[in-house]
């Protein structure tokens, strides 16, 4: 095999989205207005054929691509919730645009380029890598923000994103050339090297802003003042693309810098991550309780779910990563399932947000109350759900590595968080009943019934996420 055609095999499903955006962007020119529904349904395919090659590329470790691509077992797991969010998230987007009569064919394209753009930053093995993925990924969040340009709080939103955006890139741009002075080379392995044993202040200032950079993607304390806002205004199914894909990626190649590049300041980049968990477990927890929009609250639940998850990347171990890659993964199911419950709340046509149009909900949709009442107790921890094992094994891996505070303020900050979400299980099955929602569509009652008995039954079948996650963080070692 040559050296293009094994890098080509060990890239394809970028290959395969790249290749195919390009095809879709040339049939939406071609077909004009009126193509959004077939570009759509094109759109999940070309996703769910990326998803099923990640399983049939050629397995192992492998540095292609100049050694800027680095293809192993920690990038196609990361890149499987990846897809998995873009995927999912698109498919439940089809009847809320149809609805909004925003279903332009440029709005799959741009999320498939988005996740084209996530895919090579979880990949990333350099500097130069990871700003293009990043840029990437980040230009076509920018846009759908702001999609329903008659909205004047998804424009506000795709505003603020956007400037925020270009702050946060700035960061990251100067803390990687930093990094690139300092230690002379680009390559995550090679400053590694250049680090050795002399790490001196230029480097760790380096390090602090590229760390800000992503932190901003990972929407964590204190670089998370756009989401509520960005939440609340943008399109839901572009809300529920943002609280799921993106974090993946940007998650995944905090690990794998901090892991490959920065191994031996350890306690330097140790100190960041404490400090901005601890802050965004607290931020989310607290600043959660006064919200009425259920999608402004979802967006400091995220914030707060980050800093759960930063807890495991805090210990710099193996069994950290595991955790950290337990808990997105949860997440992610989480996740989908609250804003299929979201995108069902339509009363007379109309989508609502506010969290007392729930209202007596066991009583008007039993099926629906349920499934949000289980999704609920997950993200609050309780046990025997999937929340609660993600936040133990995290939790688990601070008290191995003698962090003891981080655990012990991570166990109170879900215990403050939990009064939110048990609020909104109250108001389900205790209040008035509101006006009862329209039927949903079976999609969105399929992806809400699935997320479900994801996290109800995971307690008596995590093997295969376990070993899944245990082998991913193993090839990042």
């Amino acid at each position: 095999m040559t050296p293009f055609s094994f890098s080509i095999a060990h890239s394809l499903p970028e290959v395969v989205l790249a290749a195919g955006a390009l095809l879709l962007v040339l049939i939406g020119a071609v077909r004009g207005e009126g193509s959004g529904r077939l570009i759509t349904e094109l759109s999940i395919g070309l996703l769910g054929i990326a998803f099923l090659l990640l399983f049939t590329e050629l397995k192992g470790k492998a540095l292609i691509w100049d050694d800027g691509f680095i293809d192993d077992a920690f990038g196609r797991f990361m890149k499987g919730l990846a897809l998995i969010g873009g995927l999912v998230t698109l498919i439940m987007s089809r009847d809320f645009l149809r609805r909004e009569k925003i279903d332009q064919f440029e709005f799959p394209i741009l999320l498939v380029l988005a996740t084209l753009g996530m895919m090579m930053l979880i990949s990333a093995q350099n500097l130069i890598g990871l700003y293009l993925g990043l840029e990437l990924m980040s230009l076509a969040l920018y846009v759908v923000a702001a999609f329903q340009r008659d909205n004047v709080r998804a424009s506000e939103a795709g505003l603020k994103y956007f400037a925020l955006g270009a702050l946060s890139s700035g960061m990251l741009l100067y803390g990687a050339s930093l990094l690139y002075g300092f230690s002379g080379t680009v390559s995550f392995q090679g400053i590694a090297t250049a680090l050795h044993g002399h790490a001196s202040l230029g480097p760790i200032f380096g390090l602090v802003f590229l760390l800000s950079g992503l932190a901003f993607k990972m929407s964590v304390a204190p670089f998370h003042m756009w989401t509520p806002d960005v939440y609340e205004g943008a399109p839901t199914p572009v809300t529920a693309f943002f609280a799921s894909a993106p974090k993946m990626a940007a998650v995944a190649i905090t690990l794998r810098v901090v892991m490959t590049a920065f191994p031996s300041i350890t306690s330097q980049w140790q100190q960041i991550i404490v400090f901005i968990s601890l802050l965004s477990m607290a931020i989310g927890s607290f600043a959660a309780i006064g919200q009425t929009n259920i999608k402004r609250l979802m967006a400091y639940s995220s914030i707060g779910h980050m800093g759960f998850a930063l807890v495991g990347l805090a210990s710099g171990t193996q069994t950290g990563i595991e955790g950290v890659l337990i808990y997105m993964s949860i997440y992610l199911v989480m996740t989908l399932g609250t804003f299929a419950a979201i995108l069902s709340m339509r009363v007379g046509g109309v989508y609502v947000e506010k969290i007392s149009d729930l209202a007596g909900l066991s009583r008007t949709n039993g099926t629906m109350a349920i499934c949000i009442a289980m999704l609920m107790f997950s993200l609050a921890g309780v046990p025997p759900l999937a929340g609660f094992f993600s936040k133990w094994y995290v939790f688990n891996a601070a008290v191995q590595a003698n962090l003891y505070p981080l655990a012990v303020l991570g166990f109170l900050t879900s215990v403050v968080s939990a009064f939110y979400y048990l609020r909104i299980v109250k108001i389900v099955y205790f209040d008035e009943p509101a006006p009862s929602f329209d039927p949903a569509g079976p999609v969105l009652t399929g992806v809400l019934v699935v997320s479900t008995l994801l996290v109800v039954f995971f307690a008596f079948m995590p093997a295969p996420l376990l070993s899944a996650a245990a082998a991913a963080a193993k090839s990042l070692f």
